[in-house]
């Protein structure tokens, strides 16, 4: 039993249960908040976080900036952002891409954990006759034999008949879709990107042979993924960590069981995590920081691992979130592309961010207070906003006056609501 008296710096964690607000800051703290900024992060700050996170979910929604780069941002402050691809996106470097939450950039040196997912979509699309790979196997037995002559190349690179989109502006050519498949099987790779578009390889092209010969099996796979989503996370529901890395329930049972014999989870209930009127089982990395307080101000991609988990962030701040990018304008609550704001431990407001690049210009199209947010958060987040205005390398600020919290941001940078927008 975990036993620790008011005086005792984990003040919040009596018995088996943690306190709501520590559990927040354990989870924060997980995640690398609540330390000062370094003044020029550099590559060991890059890598030491991507390491910390384990992946970077990758997207091609670019209104604002895309998804990759802003958990750096939210946890490093300004940085360079070609730094950071020449670390993630080199023909053959430290990272890699695969699908390890959804498309994410993830060490390298994790690939092999995932071997079991690319034989299960091998098996699933190859036992299927009705599936594509299953009516096209001699078209990607030819786009292997290409990439083995040829790679590493991009999509667009392949000479074929099939190299043409069908369909709306994203429709993905077979060529593309012969790709993503193989690329999923394991037997092709990522090589890195090109002006955002990947590069494919076969994996003796990319790895190294310590990556390449590895194998681990499924269990034991399965258990060191649970870990590092459990050290990810700080404290979780079985749900939370089975979702970090997307794994099936069953199996992440199993692990979350053998790390608690080991005695690095530890079981613990939060008062208010419930499942219907019932306490909800969590668990509690062994090594995670319990920090008193946190201090923290930062924008949140709709795809960072804070927020990822929509029943996560409901249970743990409180926060209602959906991104709204595919809802019809007419249907939105609080704007297109909207970014929670992190303020301290709390999820505080919400802004519909567009980063007018042609004319140099962040727009808040919305702005949002929510419920418990700080007396000061108009303030914080107009300073938060100009340092990512600095970053992005907008030299001007504007506010529609949309939203709770237009008003009084707008007054905190000095503008007025624009009501045209």
């Amino acid at each position: 039993m975990l036993r620790l008296s008011e005086g005792h710096a984990n003040v919040g964690l009596m018995a088996n249960s943690v306190a709501p607000a520590l559990a927040r800051r354990i989870g924060l703290a997980a995640q690398g908040f609540g330390r000062p900024h370094p003044a020029n992060p550099g590559t060991r700050q890059l890598n030491s976080l991507v390491d910390r996170l384990g992946i970077l979910q990758i997207d091609s929604v670019n209104v604002f900036e895309r998804s990759h780069y802003l958990p750096v941002f939210a946890r490093l402050g300004a940085f360079d952002k070609s730094a950071l691809d020449t670390l993630t996106f080199a023909v053959s470097g430290r990272y890699i891409e695969y699908w390890g939450h959804e498309a994410t950039i993830m060490p390298q040196a994790s690939w092999p954990l995932f071997r079991w997912r690319m034989q299960s979509y091998r098996d699933k699309s190859l036992t299927d006759p009705q599936s594509w790979a299953t009516a096209n196997g001699p078209f990607l037995r030819w786009l292997h034999a290409e990439l083995a002559e040829k790679g590493p190349l991009p999509a667009s690179a392949i000479e074929h008949d099939a190299n043409k989109r069908v369909g709306p502006w994203w429709g993905w050519s077979d060529v593309k879709i012969g790709l993503e498949t193989l690329f999923r099987w394991g037997e092709i790779v990522s090589a890195g990107r090109a002006g955002f578009e990947r590069r494919y390889a076969l994996p003796e092209q990319v790895l190294p042979p310590a990556v390449l010969n590895r194998d681990v099996p499924r269990g034991d796979a399965i258990r060191e993924l649970v870990r590092r989503a459990a050290i990810a996370s700080g404290i979780g529901t079985l749900d939370d960590l089975a979702d970090y890395y997307r794994l099936p329930s069953a199996d992440t049972r199993t692990a979350v069981s053998e790390l608690e014999d080991a005695g690095e989870l530890l079981p613990v209930t939060v008062p208010g995590w419930l499942r219907g009127a019932q306490p909800r089982q969590a668990w509690l990395h062994s090594a995670a920081r319990r920090p008193r307080t946190m201090e923290a101000s930062a924008l949140l991609s709709p795809f960072d691992p804070i927020v990822w988990a929509r029943s996560r962030a409901l249970r743990m701040f409180d926060f209602h979130y959906r991104i709204e990018i595919y809802t019809p304008k007419p249907k939105r609550v609080h704007g297109y592309y909207v970014l929670p704001v992190l303020l301290n431990d709390h999820l505080s407001a919400r802004l519909d961010l567009k980063n007018d690049r042609a004319a140099g210009i962040l727009r808040v199209q919305a702005a949002w207070l929510e419920p418990g947010a700080p007396a000061d958060a108009a303030d914080r987040v107009a300073a938060l906003l100009r340092q990512t205005a600095a970053w992005q390398r907008n030299e001007t600020i504007t506010v529609a006056g949309r939203g709770t919290l237009a008003k009084e941001l707008a007054g905190a940078l000095g503008v007025r609501p624009n009501e045209d927008e």
